[in-house]
């Protein structure tokens, strides 16, 4: 029996394996509304977004110059007497045969007309307009209606977080409003009697709360509402009541700290006192020990309490836990890419680790990874000074120069 199905034991599930027992853990969401365009930026669709027209909606010029019939283009060098002008947001009246329009960028091909000449081939001569080229091919230079998006097409996915293009795409089709889902909310505590608010005198023996921060702006930068439950003090019944009162406001339960087996490490007991736990163990550095649960159905995460560790675990595992739990399609696993390292790597850890390191452009021009020089996950400054990580398999050695993979923060961070 694997630690995901029996707490107990000491055997540390892989990152991929308790990725592929907890995504499938987290229900998303049922409740949608409907907000402004202007407010969508950011948030989940929560229906198809179907074209109710055609674009562009008619034949348009795709440059400056005349609208013509191919057919009328006889002789070598044709003169035509220009019938009428056109420019972008006006319609004209149907092309005399025999005649050009003069027509700009974006503006409705007049019915009749099946060509544009571009200007530059063309000379103006009084009323008429002389062609300076052969015949082109039907439709040169014309934008055919529906060439972007025919109507009826779905063009905007269910589960598609909103970027600055999506809301472009969605006024180019008229839509004014937009239906998105209800924000997840999150309930954070923070355990320890050493916790200081910053602010607040630091007395001997205590530290400033600085994991309550960091995880409130990483929630808050994948759009989560966030309410904090506070300082929690290290016994049982304190950790009990904050999980009860997280768990009556948020849709999602995160804990930093007491996740461990130490006596004074509460979360994992009053899991199991409140509700259900299904995993404490993963086989990472700096991770390693993060518990698992439901509470009255709302699911729990617990992080270790060292802020590296809570940074590279809610990165890794709890990023995409949210992402589904938000409704988002798709992979969710962080993305990377190969980088040359530029250090030595001579005694690998038996677990995955994720080494905090910065792109940096060798003496031969070549994009490199250079490490922190500490492996320590107390070192918050460590991630500060990073820009990526770097995924080293259990066990693997590396020498300078050796192609490594390397996932950027950026993009574990939206």
């Amino acid at each position: 029996m694997s630690c995901c199905d029996n707490p107990a034991s000491h055997d540390l599930a892989s990152l991929d394996e308790a990725l592929a027992r907890l995504l499938p853990e987290a229900i998303g969401p049922n409740d949608s509304e409907r907000l402004p365009l202007t407010a969508t930026l950011g948030r989940v669709l929560a229906e198809p977004l179907v074209s109710p027209l055609d674009i562009p909606p008619w034949d348009n010029s795709a440059m400056d110059g005349y609208a013509v019939r191919v057919a009328d283009l006889a002789g070598s060098t044709p003169r035509l007497p220009v019938s009428q002008r056109l420019t972008a947001g006006t319609m004209g009246t149907p092309l005399a045969p025999g005649s050009a329009a003069r027509i700009f960028t974006g503006a409705p091909l007049p019915p009749g007309a099946d060509t544009v000449i571009i200007q530059e081939v063309c000379e103006a001569d009084g009323d008429a307009v002389v062609i300076h080229t052969p015949p082109p091919k039907i439709g040169a230079n014309v934008r055919r209606a529906g060439d972007d998006i025919r109507q009826g097409s779905e063009m905007i996915a269910t589960g598609t977080r909103l970027l600055p293009q999506h809301l472009g795409l969605a006024a180019s089709m008229g839509f004014a409003e937009l239906p998105v889902w209800r924000r997840l909310r999150v309930a954070i505590l923070c355990t320890g009697d050493e916790l200081t608010l910053p602010g607040q005198t630091l007395r001997p023996g205590c530290i400033y709360n600085s994991n309550q921060f960091l995880l409130m702006g990483l929630l808050e930068r994948l759009g989560c509402e966030v309410r904090s439950l506070g300082p929690v003090p290290d016994t049982l019944d304190a950790t009990c009541e904050a999980l009860e009162a997280g768990t009556a406001w948020g849709g999602l339960v995160l804990g930093s700290g007491g996740v461990s087996v130490g006596e004074e490490d509460h979360v994992k007991p009053a899991l199991e006192r409140l509700g259900e736990l299904k995993l404490w163990k993963i086989a990472i550095r700096p991770g390693k020990p993060l518990a698992y649960g439901r509470l009255h159905g709302v699911p729990f995460l617990g992080m270790p309490g060292n802020p590296v560790s809570l940074f590279v675990t809610f990165c890794l595992i709890v990023r995409p836990f949210i992402l589904r739990q938000q409704g988002i399609i798709g992979s969710v696993v962080p993305r990377g890419y190969s980088l040359i390292a530029d250090f030595d790597w001579p005694r690998p850890d038996t677990r995955r680790e994720f080494v905090r390191a910065r792109q940096v452009r060798g003496d031969d021009g070549v994009e490199c990874a250079r490490i922190y020089p500490s492996r320590s996950s107390a070192v918050l400054s460590s991630v500060v000074w990073a820009d990526g990580l770097i995924d080293i398999a259990p066990g693997q050695t590396l020498r300078r120069g050796d192609p490594v993979r390397f996932l950027p923060i950026e993009g574990l961070l939206g």
